[in-house]
C-alpha cells in the first residue's frame, strides 16, 4: 500500500479501538488515534527512499538504511506479522519510561501521519523537514502536557505495526510467511491481486478509510470533550 493509505487505514483502526484502547481523557485518546495512524507507517523503515527515511532528512535516512540491512530489506523482518509488533511495541515499552523517549515516539507517530496524509493537508509545510519537526514535537508536547504518562504507547506501536502488515498483506506483493521467512527468505503470502496505488487502494479503499475515520471519531471521541478537556487543563 501506499504510505496515506498506511496512515489512513491506521487513523480509521484507532479511532475504532478507541473504547478498548487503554486511554484515559479525551487529549490522551487523540494521541492514541494519531500513534496507531502514524505507527502504520513504521515498518517502511526498512526502505531507503519512503515517506519515513525522508520525514526527517539524515535523522531518519540513517536508521532507515541501519533498519533495511538489519532486517533483510524491504517487506522482510519489519513486516514479519509476529515479530514486528513484538519487537517495535518493546522498543516502544522502553522508550515510554522516560518523558523524553516518550515525547520522541509520539512526535515521529505524529510527523508520520502528517507526512503521509500530505494529500489531504493544505499546503505543503508538513511536507518539509523543518516544518514536520515544528508540527510534530509541538503536536507530541502538546498532547503530552494534557494527558496522563503515555503508558498506552507500546499497544499503540504494536498495532499500527500490525495494521501495516495487514495492509501490505492485502497487495499483490504479499508479506513474508511469519518466522518461516527466516529460514526461507522468498516465503511470502498475499491475499489478493491488488497493485500498490492501483484503482482499488485509491478509488476505493482510500476513500473508505477517510469516512471510517471521521464517523468513528464522531462516535467515540466527540470533539467538545477534547476542547473542554484542553480548556480546563490550561
Amino acid at each position: 500500500m501506499l504510505g496515506h493509505s498506511h496512515a489512513l487505514s491506521g487513523l480509521a483502526v484507532g479511532a475504532g479501538t478507541l473504547p478498548v484502547a487503554p486511554v484515559t481523557g479525551a487529549v490522551a485518546q487523540l494521541g492514541w488515534v494519531a500513534a496507531v495512524g502514524g505507527m502504520a507507517m513504521l515498518p517502511d523503515l526498512d526502505q531507503r527512499g519512503s515517506t519515513i527515511s525522508r520525514m526527517w532528512g539524515p535523522l531518519t535516512e540513517v536508521p532507515s538504511g541501519l533498519v533495511g540491512t538489519l532486517t533483510g530489506g524491504h517487506r522482510h523482518g519489519t513486516h514479519d506479522a509476529v515479530l514486528a509488533p513484538l519487537a517495535f511495541g518493546g522498543l516502544a515499552l522502553a522508550a515510554a519510561q522516560a518523558t523524553w523517549s516518550s515525547l520522541l515516539l509520539l512526535a515521529l507517530a505524529i510527523g508520520l501521519a502528517l507526512r503521509a496524509l500530505h494529500v489531504v493537508v493544505p499546503g505543503r509545510f508538513e511536507e518539509t523537514v523543518v516544518g514536520n519537526l515544528v508540527l510534530s514535537w509541538g503536536g507530541a508536547w502538546l498532547l503530552l502536557a494534557h494527558s496522563p504518562s503515555p503508558t498506552w504507547l507500546p499497544w499503540a506501536v504494536g498495532l499500527g505495526v500490525l495494521v501495516h502488515v495487514a495492509g501490505d498483506f492485502l497487495t499483490c506483493g504479499g508479506v513474508p510467511v511469519p518466522l518461516v521467512w527466516l529460514a526461507r527468505p522468498r516465503a511470502t503470502v498475499a491475499f489478493s491481486p491488488m497493485q500498490t496505488g492501483g484503482f482499488t487502494e485509491k478509488v476505493l479503499l482510500v476513500p473508505a478509510f477517510v469516512l471510517a475515520t471521521l464517523v468513528l471519531l464522531w462516535v467515540n471521541l466527540p470533539a467538545a470533550a477534547v476542547l473542554a478537556e484542553l480548556t480546563a487543563a490550561g
